[in-house]
C-alpha cells in the first residue's frame, strides 16, 4: 500500500485527517510514519492476541495439564505464574531499556523468546511423561511471561514515541477488537472439530500456532519505524530501584495509579473462578466452555471500539465503569438462581462472561493508555515498570484468593470479587486524569 491509500485508511480508521492535531507529543518524523506504525501495531495486535488465546493458561493450557494426566495444583498455579512472570521483574529491565535509544528491539528479542517458550513446551508434552510434562509447561511459562513483561515496557514507551496522545486508545482497541474476532473465529472452529478433551494432538497444535504467531508479531514489529529517543547510559538496575521507589514518594498520580490497578487485578483472576462457579450449577455441563469462550470473545469485539473512543476521552473514567461492570456480573452469578427455570441455562449464564468480557478489555485499555498518556515520554519505561512491578507482586497475594472457594463456597468467592471490583471503581474514581496527572 502506498502512502498516499495508507493515509487515507488511517484518516477512515481514526476519523480524523487534521495532521497538526495527529501529532500531538510525538516529533516530526513519527507524525511522518504514523499510519505506517499505527496499521503495523495492530497487525502486531491481532497475531499476538489470537496467540494468547490459543496458548491461553486459564483455558487452554488449563485443560491440556488435564487431559495428559498432570497434577492437578500445577493447573492452579498457570493463571498467577502468567501475570506475575510478567508483571514483577520489570523493574529489573526498564533500565537497560532506558539506556538505548531505540527500544522496540526489546518487543522482539521478547516476541522471539516467547515462541520458543511456546515450542519448547509443546516438545515437553510430546516427549515427557504426564509430571514431566506438567512441569515442563509451567517452566515455559514462567520464562515466556518473563519476556511477556520486557515486551511490555518496550511496547508501551513505543508507542509513547510512534502514536500521537488522542489516538492511542483507538489503536490499542482496534488491536483487541480485531484479535478478539480472530478469536472468536478460531473458538466456533474448534467447538465444531473438537469432540472432548482429550484430544491432546490438538492443544499441542493449538500451542505451536501460537507460537508461529508471536514470531509473525515481533516482524511485524521489527518493521515499525521508532524514532530515536533520550537515553541514560548511567542507570544501573539499583538506581532504577531507587528511581522507582521516589518516583513512587514524590507522584501521588501513580501511587493512585497503582492503587486502582492492584484492586481491579481482581477482574482479570476472576474467569476461572465464575466457570467453576457454572461447573456447579446443575443445569450447565461441562459442554457449555465453548459458550463462555465464545462469549469472552465477542465482549472484546463489541467494546473494544467504544472503550477506545471513550479512553482517548479519560482513561480513568473507562477503569471507573468496567469496574462497576464486573460487580454487576457478580450479582448476575449470585442471583442466577432465582432467575425462571427456563432462563437457567448456559446461554444466559453466559452473560456474567460478557459483562466480565466487557470489564477486562476496559481495564486493560483505560490502564494502558492512562499510563502512556500520563508519564513523562523520557522516564516512561520506569513509570510503566514501576507499576508492573508492583501489580505483579499483588498478582502473586491474589493466587491465594481460590482458598476462599476452598474452605466456603464459591458463592463467598464471588462476594469478595464484586467487593474488590467496586472498591476498585471507586480507586480509579480517586485518581487524577491522565493530562493532570502530573501536577500530582
Amino acid at each position: 500500500m502506498d502512502q498516499t491509500s495508507l493515509g487515507r485508511a488511517y484518516a477512515f480508521v481514526t476519523g480524523d485527517d487534521d495532521e497538526d492535531r495527529l501529532c500531538e507529543e510525538i516529533s516530526e518524523s513519527a507524525c511522518r510514519h504514523q499510519p505506517r506504525n499505527f496499521f503495523l501495531n495492530v497487525g502486531n495486535g491481532m497475531a499476538t492476541k489470537l496467540a494468547e488465546q490459543l496458548a491461553s493458561p486459564g483455558l487452554v493450557l488449563a485443560w491440556l495439564l488435564s487431559a495428559i494426566g498432570a497434577p492437578s495444583f500445577l493447573a492452579g498455579w498457570l493463571v498467577p505464574i502468567r501475570r506475575a512472570g510478567s508483571l514483577a521483574p520489570q523493574m529489573m529491565v526498564a533500565g537497560a531499556i532506558r539506556r538505548q535509544a531505540v527500544r522496540k528491539w526489546f518487543w522482539v528479542a521478547a516476541g522471539i523468546t516467547q515462541a520458543i517458550a511456546l515450542v519448547l513446551m509443546a516438545l515437553g508434552v510430546a516427549l515427557l511423561p504426564p509430571l514431566g510434562a506438567g512441569f515442563a509447561v509451567v517452566s515455559m511459562l514462567l520464562i515466556f511471561s518473563i519476556a511477556s513483561g520486557v515486551g511490555s515496557v518496550s511496547f508501551s514507551d513505543v508507542v509513547g514515541k510512534t502514536i500521537s496522545k488522542g489516538r492511542r486508545g483507538r489503536m490499542l482497541a482496534l488491536r483487541a477488537s480485531l484479535g478478539g474476532l480472530l478469536a472468536l473465529g478460531a473458538g466456533l472452529i474448534l467447538r465444531q472439530t473438537v469432540e472432548n478433551d482429550d484430544a491432546v494432538g490438538v492443544y499441542i497444535l493449538l500451542i505451536v500456532i501460537a507460537a508461529v504467531l508471536w514470531a509473525l508479531g515481533a516482524i511485524l514489529f521489527a518493521l515499525m519505524a521508532e524514532p530515536p529517543g533520550a537515553s541514560d547510559g548511567s542507570r544501573t538496575v539499583l538506581t532504577e530501584l531507587r528511581g522507582g521507589w521516589t518516583l513512587l514518594k514524590r507522584e501521588s498520580s501513580i501511587r493512585r495509579f497503582i492503587i486502582a490497578r492492584c484492586l481491579l487485578t481482581g477482574v482479570e483472576l476472576s474467569i476461572p473462578f465464575y466457570a467453576l462457579h457454572a461447573r456447579s450449577l446443575d443445569p450447565i455441563d461441562s459442554s457449555a466452555l465453548g459458550i463462555f469462550i465464545i462469549a469472552v470473545s465477542l465482549a472484546e469485539i463489541l467494546s473494544s471500539p467504544v472503550w477506545g473512543r471513550f479512553a482517548d476521552r479519560s482513561s480513568r473514567g473507562v477503569m471507573i465503569v468496567a469496574g462497576v461492570i464486573a460487580g454487576g456480573a457478580g450479582l448476575f452469578a449470585l442471583f442466577f438462581d432465582a432467575l425462571p427455570e427456563v432462563w437457567q441455562n448456559a446461554y444466559v449464564y453466559g452473560l456474567v462472561f460478557l459483562l466480565i468480557g466487557l470489564a477486562h478489555g476496559g481495564i486493560r485499555l483505560g490502564r494502558k493508555t492512562w499510563i502512556i498518556d500520563a508519564s513523562p515520554k523520557d522516564d516512561r519505561p520506569t513509570w510503566v515498570a514501576l507499576s508492573n512491578t508492583i501489580v505483579g507482586i499483588a498478582m502473586v497475594a491474589a493466587a491465594g484468593l481460590g482458598v476462599i472457594a476452598d474452605l466456603f463456597t464459591v458463592q463467598v468467592l464471588i462476594v469478595v470479587l464484586i467487593v474488590i471490583a467496586l472498591a476498585g471503581s471507586a480507586a480509579a474514581w480517586w485518581m487524577p486524569e491522565a493530562g493532570s496527572s502530573r501536577a500530582g
